[in-house]
């Protein structure tokens, strides 16, 4: 059978679209993995290389450049002290060499003093020129019947008048002030007109002694005229001594008794105390006056009626973080 020409080219056509259909689908697959493959690499270079991190960096720098700068504009400048959260109903700081107050609150008010009245105590006994050797005996007389205040100091105890005097300032052993007063020329009605004449003679015009312990609420002052008794106090060395040891241990019979020192700042490394004295009764408080050097400046410092147990001696260190701080 003989085919027609045009037929024929259509026949030839067709065969040759059915053997070029292979290859063109392996080069359409072919085709297809190079774009995926070029795809894939178009995804992940740019991940790689257009991170934005030197601008981050930068940034950074910059922020911490800035903190730094007013880290070091904060230190540089001076820091607000304020001693508006003392404790103490009634604070006096003075300057004595300069004569000047660096600080009162109700430095006039005249309040109980509880046993910063033996300071006074010491001062006429030691001013008296008695027998700092003679030997005094604790009689139930000592015994406190005011306020049933307790005692380590046995009734029939015998100790000198140095030793009471020691015992009496550091560790406020009231029985011990009462035998000085009992000791002395004239008994403790003569011993306390003493203290109310060494009082007026110090020039302590709001200040009143009823007997030479603290115990009674009697025995007043105020901040102004206790900053008078400390710098008194000061200028005799057996008081600063005895005021300031950390501890002494007395014989009382065949047993001994170690007495500790009443202001816990004295064990402070960071305190310069000369003289100090604590005291507490309920009708006066937590009180404390020092004698002190501030970076080398000598400070009164006079605290009264001050709330909770160790709050006396905070606010000595607040007053002196204050003073350090502020130069003044």
């Amino acid at each position: 059978m003989k085919l027609s020409i045009p037929v024929a080219i259509g026949v030839a056509a067709m065969a040759l679209a059915v053997l070029a259909a292979p290859a063109l689908a392996r080069s359409a697959r072919a085709g297809a993995h190079a774009v995926a493959g070029s795809v894939r690499h178009a995804q992940v270079k740019p991940i790689v290389k257009l991170k934005a991190k030197p601008r981050v960096r930068l940034a950074k720098r910059k922020d911490v450049s800035g903190r730094k700068a007013a880290s070091r504009h904060r230190a540089s400048a001076p820091r607000q002290v304020t001693l508006a959260a003392l404790r103490s109903s009634a604070v006096l700081i003075l300057d004595p060499a300069a004569h000047k107050v660096l600080y009162q609150k109700n430095a006039d008010a005249v309040m109980p003093i509880a046993s910063l009245t033996k300071l006074m105590t010491a001062l006429v006994v030691i001013g008296a020129g008695q027998d700092l050797g003679e030997m005094l005996t604790v009689s139930d007389a000592d015994v406190d019947r005011l306020k049933y205040s307790s005692s380590r100091l046995k009734v029939g105890t015998r100790l000198t008048r140095s030793g009471m005097l020691h015992i009496a300032l550091m560790s406020s052993e009231n029985r011990a002030a009462s035998a000085l007063g009992r000791h002395y020329p004239g008994g403790t009605p003569a011993l306390v007109r003493a203290m109310n004449a060494k009082a007026r003679e110090l020039g302590m015009g709001r200040t009143r002694f009823v007997e030479p312990t603290g115990l009674s609420s009697l025995n007043v002052s105020t901040p102004e005229d206790l900053a008078k008794l400390v710098l008194a106090a000061q200028r005799e060395p057996l008081i600063r001594r005895y005021s300031t040891d950390r501890d002494h241990t007395i014989a009382q019979g065949r047993q001994s008794t170690r007495y500790r020192n009443s202001n816990r700042l004295i064990a402070s490394p960071g305190w310069q105390i000369g003289t100090q004295k604590t005291g507490y009764i309920s009708e006066a408080g937590r009180c404390m006056v020092l004698h002190a050097k501030v970076k080398g400046r000598a400070v009164v410092m006079v605290f009264l009626d001050s709330q909770g147990k160790f709050s006396r001696a905070s606010d000595a260190n607040q007053v002196r973080a204050w003073l350090v701080r502020a130069r003044r």
